[in-house]
């Protein structure tokens, strides 16, 4: 991504050139190779986290861990009424996997990845990575009335003392429930509101990707959540950083479940049904195709297993 961004300022400006002639080009020009500069920026330098920063924040990621698959993964399993998983791991070069999945007549497929970093992968910046972890959550109900969540948080520590925090909270609906979709989007916004922060940057990031993305093949998301893979929401404090996209992770996930858990026995129609499918058809050509890290990085057998749904029509 900093290449891309990089290599892209000298030809930006030189378009704008050609397009807006000497005498204009100069301001809108200069903003927008500035924008990508400041862009580049934030993969290029990473604020450090002292030594015993580091461990508390390490230790703060696990306890998150262990709080979230026993409330949410042990939700998923109250409203299916089993407590039955199937538990795999896969390893490869860049990380081991960790994964975890739950079934069942309400959610369908809950999904559960862990994943223990042991070298900084291709399109995270450069820098030997110390620690790290991903985590994520993919639950996919059996009601077309709700749609899929994509939940992730990660943490990356490195050493040279410096760290990154990054995440994706989002749901893929198949049908529409506007009244449903406002709930998430407002608990996105409270969450904002309450420290102070903005959510437009991060709520366009949802929308369009990053340019690692492949547009064409991208999933749907609602825009109602929030990107964290961009610019962070407290620049000079990483520890800030990650308790805030915990914070809301486990809050939008909360909602998500009241959601389904609401929407649970009401009937749905054919073109519900079919809405689910298409959903869950660009869900896998976005893990294919469009997300650079499921096409990319890991492996077929860790993302299928932990973040598809239980079926994909053709």
């Amino acid at each position: 991504m900093l290449r891309s961004l990089v290599d892209r300022r000298p030809v930006a400006a030189a378009t704008c050139r050609r397009r807006l002639g000497p005498a204009s080009w100069t301001l809108a020009c200069w903003l927008l190779a500035t924008s990508l500069a400041v862009a580049s920026s934030h993969d290029r330098t990473r604020p450090q986290l002292p030594a015993a920063e580091q461990d508390r924040l390490t230790q703060r990621f696990e306890r998150f861990v262990a709080r979230m698959d026993e409330r949410q993964l042990g939700r998923v399993m109250q409203l299916n009424g089993n407590t039955e998983r199937e538990d795999r791991f896969v390893a490869n070069e860049y990380s081991d996997y960790d994964l975890r999945v739950t079934r069942g007549p309400v959610i369908e497929k809950a999904g559960r990845m862990l994943t223990w970093g042991k070298q900084t992968n291709p399109g995270r910046g450069g820098g030997e990575l110390r620690w790290g972890r991903f985590y994520s959550l993919d639950f996919h109900p059996r009601s077309p009335l709700v749609g899929m969540l994509h939940a992730t948080i990660v943490l990356q520590i490195y050493t040279d003392g410096s760290a990154q925090v990054g995440g994706w909270l989002g749901v893929m609906p198949g049908t529409r429930i506007e009244a449903d979709l406002a709930e998430l989007r407002q608990v996105t916004d409270d969450w904002f509101a309450a420290h102070g922060k903005d959510p437009a940057l991060y709520r366009r990031l949802i929308c369009k990707g990053t340019d690692d993305t492949v547009t064409r093949w991208r999933r749907r998301p609602a825009c109602v959540g929030a990107s964290f893979y961009g610019p962070p929401v407290y620049p000079a404090s990483v520890t800030e950083s990650y308790a805030f996209i915990e914070g809301l992770f486990e809050r939008f996930v909360d909602r998500y479940l009241d959601i389904v858990e609401r929407r649970a026995d009401e009937a749905w129609t054919a073109a519900d049904l079919a809405a689910q499918d298409e959903m869950r058809r660009r869900w896998l050509t976005d893990q294919l195709f469009s997300d650079p890290f499921a096409s990319k990085i890991v492996p077929f057998e860790a993302w299928s297993f932990a973040n598809m749904p239980p079926v994909v029509k053709f």
